[in-house]
C-alpha cells in the first residue's frame, strides 16, 4: 500500500506537468484543413495548385515550420477538390503564380500582407495574431480543436469571398 502511494505521489506531478502543456500543432492536419477551406472560395481553385510557403531564414522556428508544412504537402497533398504542392518563400519573394500563402510563425506578418495584396493572394497561417491584426485572410488550427477563422476586412481588401455554406461554420471577425 505504502509502495503505491509513493507511485502515486510521483506520478502526480508528471501528469500535472502534461497537463500544462501547450497543444502540439499537427502542421499536416492544419494543411489538410487549410486546403479545404480553399475549396469553398467564390470561384476559388481547383485542381493541382500551388502554395506559397512564405517564411524568415533568420528565424529557426520559422525555418522548422516552413520544414513541416513541406514535408506536410509533399509531392501533392490531397484536400477536397485540391491537389495541393508548396513552393517556399521569403517575404521579399513573394510573387504571383501561387494560390495561396501560408506565413510562418516569425514572419513579418505585415509586410507579406502588403506583398499579397499588391497579387491579390489569400494569405493563411496558424497564428491567429496573424488573422485578428487584418494580416492574414484566414487562420486555421487543428488542435485541440478545428478552428478557422477569417477577417472580413482582408478577404474584401483581395476581392474574395466565402460560400454561405462555410461561412456558417467559421468565426468571421
Amino acid at each position: 500500500m505504502k509502495l503505491r502511494m509513493r507511485l502515486a505521489w510521483i506520478g502526480l506531478p508528471l501528469i500535472i506537468a502534461q497537463l500544462a502543456l501547450p497543444a502540439q500543432a499537427d502542421t499536416s492536419k492544419d494543411i489538410q484543413v487549410a486546403g479545404r477551406a480553399l475549396s469553398f472560395l467564390e470561384n476559388g481553385p481547383s485542381g493541382h495548385v500551388v502554395i506559397g510557403v512564405v517564411f524568415d531564414p533568420a528565424k529557426a522556428a520559422s525555418v522548422a515550420q516552413k520544414d513541416a508544412v513541406m514535408a506536410a504537402l509533399g509531392s501533392g497533398l490531397e484536400a477536397g477538390s485540391l491537389t495541393m504542392t508548396g513552393k517556399p518563400m521569403e517575404v521579399g519573394a513573394i510573387s504571383g503564380g501561387v494560390a495561396a500563402l501560408y506565413l510562418t510563425s516569425g514572419v513579418n506578418f505585415a509586410a507579406a500582407a502588403a506583398a499579397a495584396k499588391a497579387h491579390k493572394l489569400i494569405t493563411i497561417s496558424a497564428d491567429g495574431a496573424c488573422v485578428t491584426s487584418g494580416d492574414c485572410v484566414m487562420g486555421v488550427t487543428t488542435t485541440p480543436k478545428v478552428e478557422i477563422k477569417v477577417n472580413r476586412a482582408a478577404a474584401a481588401a483581395i476581392g474574395v469571398s466565402f460560400k454561405s455554406a462555410f461561412r456558417m461554420m467559421i468565426t468571421e471577425i
